[in-house]
């Protein structure tokens, strides 16, 4: 007779993976890392402050049409063209008033969306033509990100924002916002930035900053590989010495996918990988730019299963009408991933954040397992929950 007991020192069968519901991954412990101030304000506060300031520039005035019109603007397909939306909301934010409203009100959006820890980055020189000096800018934006975070701890809600100061590529500035980088570290900002167009403005155009930053022992991310490829992503590494690649998306064209689905990776995708190089990756807005034809085709499918140190981002939650719960319902719906796969990039990113290690350390044994931990469980009492209450529908006990 064939024993129906299971061996002694057996494994159990593992619990099926079961697909997050959209609210199980609002509540989910997240880290965002690649988030621009000045692309995540929200359309009635860039109507009330072109207001205040008597900007006349705003293409519509009633909030619901703006945010219409930011998204049409941003789906061109077109880095260039993506990058114009900002005109209007660098516009609007130009003094300290406005400064500390568009902050504090990050801190209580990313909050509100489950979000623990995040690097928010904006472009201090851009802030000025209101007579701001570069240190007023910084303070003002400081002071907005700490009463978010103060709002939203009243509200329930647990966040943490440092700020990453950003130089325009195509700007003669880098070395100063490096130095006020620097300057600022232990008053909330965490590391350095360059954005802007990537053709024609080359990453090695601002390595006195790099180097400098480097002397400092300061962190720093470069915006490489999103609309320009490889030579891009190998110059931010290589020549200037990135911690983070800010997008780097395109370093699936150093990757060969074979019929038989097997793959080849050349020399600077494995570099990549094995120094265990954070990438910046933005779903939403990669499409929008043409780097991706879709959710199901984006890289992050490929660069995940292949164990880079991938992390999910929203990039501008404005102009892609995004935030990373939402990111990560598309990542869902595409990939078919579980609460373990979103853990998993929630961990990568915390791991890459720009904090001291063991503050990194305590957010993910902390906050981030355990909040995973307890959606996970969820599964169990529920499957309890309606056995118990498929007995009782049977003429069970009560």
């Amino acid at each position: 007779m064939t024993s129906q007991t299971a061996p002694k020192g057996a494994v159990p069968a593992a619990v099926p993976a079961r697909v997050p519901t959209p609210d199980q991954i609002r509540r989910e412990p997240k880290v965002l890392l690649h988030d621009h101030l000045d692309g995540g304000l929200r359309p009635r506060t860039v109507v009330e402050l072109a207001r205040e300031r008597g900007y006349a520039g705003l293409p519509e005035t009633d909030p619901d049409r703006l945010g219409g019109w930011f998204r049409q603007a941003a789906d061109s397909g077109s880095l260039e063209r993506y990058l114009e939306t900002f005109r209007h909301t660098a516009a609007v934010m130009q003094t300290r008033q406005a400064l500390v409203r568009v902050a504090r009100e990050c801190a209580e959006d990313l909050a509100a969306d489950g979000v623990v820890y995040a690097e928010v980055r904006y472009a201090p020189e851009q802030h000025l033509d209101a007579g701001l000096t570069l240190q007023e800018v910084v303070e003002a934006v400081d002071e907005g990100f700490r009463q978010g975070e103060r709002l939203a701890r009243e509200a329930g809600h647990r966040i943490r924002i440092g700020a990453l100061l950003t130089a325009m590529r195509h700007a003669a500035r880098s070395l100063e916002i490096a130095e006020l980088a620097n300057r600022y570290r232990d008053s909330g900002v965490v590391g350095f930035d360059i954005a802007g167009a990537e053709a024609g403005h080359p990453p090695t155009r601002h390595l006195d900053a790099f180097e400098y930053l480097k002397r400092e022992n300061n962190h720093f991310t470069i915006h490489a590989g999103e609309a320009f490829g490889l030579p891009s992503i190998w110059q931010a590494i290589q020549w200037c010495g990135a911690d983070r690649l800010g997008h780097g998306v395109r370093i699936v064209d150093d990757i060969d996918v074979h019929e038989d689905g097997s793959v080849t990776l050349g020399r600077l995708a494995s570099y990549v990988r094995d120094k265990r190089i954070p990438l910046e990756l933005c779903p939403t807005s990669n499409l929008q730019t043409g780097a991706a034809a879709s959710y199901a085709e984006h890289p992050i499918g490929l660069l995940r299963r292949l164990h880079f140190r991938v992390t999910v981002n929203t990039d501008n939650r404005l102009m892609s009408h995004t935030g990373l719960s939402r990111e990560f319902e598309h990542l869902v719906n595409a990939f078919g991933y579980t609460l373990d796969d979103l853990q998993w990039f929630s961990v990568n990113a915390m791991k890459s954040a720009f904090i001291p290690f063991d503050e990194r350390l305590a957010m993910i044994n902390e906050v981030i397992k355990p909040g995973y931990a307890e959606l996970k469980s969820e599964w169990l009492f529920r499957q309890t929950a309606s056995t118990s209450g498929s007995g009782r529908a049977e003429g069970g006990p009560p």
